[in-house]
């Protein structure tokens, strides 16, 4: 089966200006080098730090943002540099749903307005057939109709974040960027609206791009699971997989700091010293071996550290400073 969204080698850079004339004197690598692929039906989690490239990346598939190089293909489509124009019908397939509800709704349109805008846009001229279709989105969503003739500051966030989602899915999509779609929500109303996006996906069959920083959120929704560092994926694998058996030490230490439920139970935080490096001047070598002053980081200078499947669906970067010692053995036979 073709995949639904295909992604390869995708950079995005974003131009620093400096001095008196404003000149380029270099460039925000947000996204540099990314592949992967969405089968129809699945959910891709993709989790990092904040400022790792994930909400940049996502906004570049649904082309709010422009890629350097690299290619986006969308049902077999090559839609990367695709114009307005042209992307405009594909836009009913493939929709985005945005972290803050409050910025994302416009506060001087009612909920009506707000959902019925993308119908009007592909051509839903009759009121009527707005006014039903705006109803049972509503209600598929776990709102009453009656919410329809309200604004958005009348409802919690919880409920405007389901606003957003009626809005996303009124079109019928095949694929849903969730671009930290639950982080701003209590953790209560966190497990709601997963649980509404997986009805949502059940019943629609939806293809998800969900992007979040926590992982024990991921684990909730997502079939595989790509770690992303400093605008690289490190790390990729199903959910199972990277849950418990993590190889690339940025995913260990991710996984370190999910909570535990049972207060008996003693667990070891992985504290990662350093800082992030700058994404206008990434290190040479590895970027985490460079954070973590890895006796082995002069050796990644120049190499290709490219993912690798070290496992059947288990891809790693080819980093000695990230893997443990037989697993880069493995990855070594690989790479030479």
């Amino acid at each position: 089966m073709s995949p639904i969204l295909s992604v390869r080698d995708l950079k995005v850079h974003f131009p620093v200006s400096g001095g008196i004339f404003h000149r380029q004197v270099g460039s925000v690598r947000a996204v540099d080098g990314v592949s992967f692929d969405i089968a129809p039906g699945e959910t891709l989690g993709l989790v990092g730090e904040s400022g790792c490239g994930k909400s940049t990346l996502g906004k570049a598939i649904v082309r709010l943002n422009d890629a350097n190089e690299g290619s986006i293909h969308f049902k077999d489509r090559d839609i990367t540099r695709l114009g307005r124009g042209a992307m405009r019908p594909l836009r009913k397939e493939l929709q985005m749903i945005f972290q803050d509800p409050v910025e994302s709704l416009n506060a001087r349109h009612s909920v009506r307005e707000i959902i019925e805008e993308p119908l009007l846009i592909h051509g839903m001229s009759s009121s009527g057939q707005r006014r039903k279709r705006v109803d049972e989105l509503l209600e598929k969503v776990g709102l009453q109709s009656a919410a329809a003739d309200r604004y958005p500051f009348e409802f919690s966030g919880g409920q405007r974040q389901r606003i957003g989602i009626a809005r996303a899915i009124a079109l019928n999509p095949k694929l849903i960027v969730c671009d930290e779609a639950v982080s701003a929500l209590d953790v209560s109303v966190q497990s709601q609206v997963l649980n509404l996006l997986l009805e949502l996906q059940s019943d629609l069959k939806l293809s998800y791009l969900f992007i979040a920083h926590n992982l024990a959120v991921v684990k909730h929704i997502s079939d595989r699971v790509a770690v992303m560092y400093l605008g690289k994926i490190v790390e990729m694998a199903d959910a199972d997989a990277i849950y418990h058996r993590p190889k690339h030490a940025y995913t260990k230490a991710l996984l370190s700091a999910i909570p535990e439920p049972d207060p008996t139970l003693e667990k070891k935080r992985i504290l990662l010293e350093g800082d992030v490096p700058s994404p206008i001047d990434p290190p040479k070598g590895s970027a985490f071996g460079h954070r973590i002053s890895h006796p082995r980081y002069e050796e990644t200078i120049g190499a290709d550290l490219s993912l690798r499947e070290i496992e059947p669906r288990h891809w790693v970067a080819a980093d000695p400073c990230c893997l443990e010692a037989a697993d880069w053995e493995r990855i070594s036979k690989m790479v030479a």
